[in-house]
């Protein structure tokens, strides 16, 4: 089948070279120039697909970038993963309506197009399907089949990818999901059928949605634990031994990435505007998730206080991690950039280390902190507060050297010189 998938980013780009190694011809459409001609020089700017798996499949022939919408013609099967943010804290459509638009032209009879954008219930039925209709001068559902399967990648994991994690499935009518759920057997290992497009919709919020808030939970239990002076992170793990009814949920900076700072209030947003109902855990949730950089800022500067008597303006501070995850270079939405951008607005002189990270990106700094490495004196620095736990990272040698961590992530042993958050 003709496969276009319009959005290549860390979960179009994917799906794409997932598509073509199944034996389909596929189509990555990527508005963006400078990113077409990467791809087309096999060069992968996303960490889940090596520059090795892209190169193969653009010599097979099996898939070709392009950011000129008459590729499209002809498709069989068309999948739209395209940005879903957050403007002035309201949901932003603009993305996906201009992707419906520019799609629309080439639906021909018998075609399929599906949304995999998180969103909020409704979206496919009530925007997308309007504007392809419109276009096309089709019926969705008679002419062509649309569809919604939201996407599930986890930038950095290597035990769940886009092959064997279940993917939901939705269609307007049962004709429709025949269709939908035929090309996602192709390229995933199970699929999940849905009953209706708003329920798949509202799953994948959802699913975010219940991070979201144990996030926050734990983030304020971690709070709380430093008031009465009890260590959080022993607690978690005794009541992680509970073999039922129980999930560990880790405290940390914040929340980062596409999903967890923006899911949850297309939610809350669209339950508000729609029906003018507020959903108050996950309003809550957001303003504690919101307000841990400015908490991490005030711990290390307690700590500088009490410790050295001494302020944050003029300290010498290591940042260890901009990206919101270990193990990749995404720095969206990261609350370590918060903090860091806080730290530098108070007067402080703040080294930023991240490896995976270009040294234009948050002020990075060429400076080598591996294990191999000897050429960064730990002395040198005020604090150190490790926000983003990289393997790269010397744990050991931090524990040992540094004369104070601020520990974000709880991966350090507790130590006079070491706090964990």
């Amino acid at each position: 089948m003709h496969i276009c998938v319009l959005g290549q980013g860390y979960v179009g780009l994917p799906l794409a070279v997932r598509a073509a190694e199944a034996g389909h011809s596929v189509t990555g459409y990527e508005p963006d120039r400078s990113r077409c001609e990467r791809l087309a020089a096999g060069s992968s700017y996303i960490e889940d697909i090596e520059s090795s798996r892209l190169q193969a499949v653009l010599g097979s022939g099996g898939y070709t970038a392009t950011s000129d919408p008459q590729d499209l013609k002809g498709f069989d099967v068309a999948v739209i993963t395209v940005p879903t943010p957050l403007t002035d804290r309201a949901p932003d459509l603009s993305c996906v309506r201009d992707a419906g638009r520019v799609l629309a032209a080439w639906i021909e009879p018998g075609a399929t197009v599906v949304l995999e954008s998180t969103t909020h219930p409704g979206t496919t039925r009530d925007v997308l399907v309007p504007l392809l209709e419109e276009g096309s001068g089709l019926v969705a559902g008679r002419d062509f089949h649309v569809g919604f399967s939201p996407e599930r990648i986890d930038p950095g994991n290597a035990d769940w990818r886009l092959e064997n994690t279940p993917k939901i499935v939705a269609g307007l009518t049962d004709d429709c999901l025949r269709h939908v759920k035929a090309f996602y057997d192709s390229v995933t290992d199970v699929t999940v059928p849905a009953s209706g497009l708003e329920e798949a919709e509202l799953a994948k919020v959802f699913e975010n949605t219940y991070r979201h808030v144990n996030i926050a939970l734990v983030n304020e239990l971690s709070r709380m634990a430093h008031t009465l002076g009890v260590d959080v992170w022993h607690t978690l793990e005794l009541a992680a031994t509970k073999p039922f009814g129980f999930t560990k949920f880790l405290p940390g900076p914040g929340v980062g990435g596409h999903c967890l700072p923006i899911d949850p209030v297309y939610l809350s947003h669209h339950v508000k505007a729609r029906h003018g109902q507020t959903f108050r855990l996950i309003e809550l949730a957001q303003d504690i998730n919101e307000s841990q950089p400015d908490y991490v800022v005030r711990r290390l500067q307690d700590s500088l206080s009490r410790r050295f008597r001494r302020s944050v303006s003029g300290a010498r501070i290591l940042a260890l991690g901009a990206a919101y995850k270990s193990g990749t270079s995404d720095a969206r939405q990261s609350p370590a950039v918060e903090v860091i951008d806080r730290l530098r607005a108070m007067g402080a002189d703040v080294t930023v280390v991240d490896p995976y990270l270009p040294v234009t990106a948050g002020g990075c700094r060429e400076i080598p902190f591996t294990a191999a490495d000897g050429g960064t004196c730990l002395a040198d620095f005020d604090a150190v507060v490790l926000l983003t736990p990289h393997g790269e990272f010397d744990l050991v040698r931090l524990a040992e050297e540094a004369a104070y961590v601020l520990d974000t992530r709880g991966v350090l042993s507790a130590a006079p010189h070491v706090e964990r958050l």
